[in-house]
């Protein structure tokens, strides 16, 4: 999927001084102050250079520069990623995603996606995920690994999705957190929303949507612990914002971890290690699935320190 190039329009306020930048852009640019607040959001508008926010008060001679990036071509082209399809049947196929790649297409990420990757591997996807994400069921962050199930009839995506919306699909996921936990298990219970001063994080929020972590230690080290986590329910970034929200933030995650005492982790230390759901068919399939070869080296450095 290759992208449109993006539209560059220049303004210099001569007319409007003391107007909010939204409304004066909703104006010149023709479209919505929701659109232009966007655009505003992903540091797309700059005046006299730098970012502002929607409700900035324009001055005469201040120059606005506004870069749009128009929708993609909905089209995809199958790539020949690499891809371990450790199950497949005529519905659903249960993939142990890489760490680095990720899911679907989306801003500065329109080819090189798990879904390019599945329609090179697969004979067949569902509709139902939409243009941009056939198949797609449930997600991983890009440089969390492990399993997903991707459905390849539609029937089976109505199926999974309303699976997932009754929590009838079990997902279990190891980590290496900083510092010691100290009880050997609990539920983490803390609702979850959008940060409120920064768009790209979640946040434990008072507002926010429940969210439920289960976790249950499996070693202690002596600055670290190694631990298994059961997502009750599925909220973006639900793992590392919980963890983090208890002092306990996951070795080498670059939004809500630590600077130092990563251990030489290149992103986060987080894998989904097992599924287990329905199968469409009836009975209840299981599947399990072991980090990589830099999750255990990290590990051992956690072990090894004195």
């Amino acid at each position: 999927m290759i992208p449109k190039p993006a539209e560059t329009h220049v303004f210099t306020v001569t007319e409007g001084a003391g107007t909010r930048l939204d409304l004066y852009l909703s104006e010149r640019l023709d479209t919505s102050r929701s659109q232009v607040k966007r655009l505003v959001d992903s540091e797309s508008v700059l005046v006299n250079g730098e970012v502002v926010k929607a409700g900035y008060k324009l001055r005469a001679g201040d120059q606005v520069v506004v870069t749009v990036t128009p929708e993609p071509d909905q089209s995809l082209e199958p790539q020949p990623i690499p891809l371990e399809i450790i199950y497949e049947d005529e519905e659903l196929a249960v993939i142990n995603k890489p760490k680095g790649l990720v899911v679907h297409p989306g801003a500065g990420n329109w080819s090189g996606t798990l879904v390019h990757a599945l329609l090179y591997h697969l004979d067949d996807l569902a509709e139902g995920g939409g243009a941009e994400r056939p198949g797609i069921v449930h997600r991983l962050d890009k440089d969390t690994s492990g399993l997903m199930v991707v459905a390849k009839t539609n029937s089976a995506h109505a199926f999974l999705s309303d699976l997932l919306q009754a929590r009838l699909m079990e997902k279990h996921y190891l980590a290496l957190v900083h510092g010691v936990m100290r009880d050997d298990e609990g539920l983490i219970d803390k609702p979850i929303g959008r940060h409120p001063k920064d768009r790209k994080k979640m946040a434990v929020v008072p507002k926010g949507r429940e969210a439920q972590t289960i976790f249950t230690v499996v070693e202690r080290f002596r600055k670290y612990t190694l631990v298994k986590l059961r997502l009750i329910t599925g909220r973006t970034h639900q793992i590392r914002v919980h963890l983090s929200s208890i002092h306990h933030p996951i070795v080498g995650d670059p939004l809500y971890g630590l600077k130092t005492g990563n251990l030489g982790a290149s992103s986060q230390m987080l894998h989904a290690c097992y599924l287990a759901f329905p199968h469409p068919h009836g009975q209840v399939v299981e599947f399990n699935s072991s980090p990589g070869r830099e999750f255990w080296e990290i590990v051992e450095k956690a072990r090894q320190i004195s």
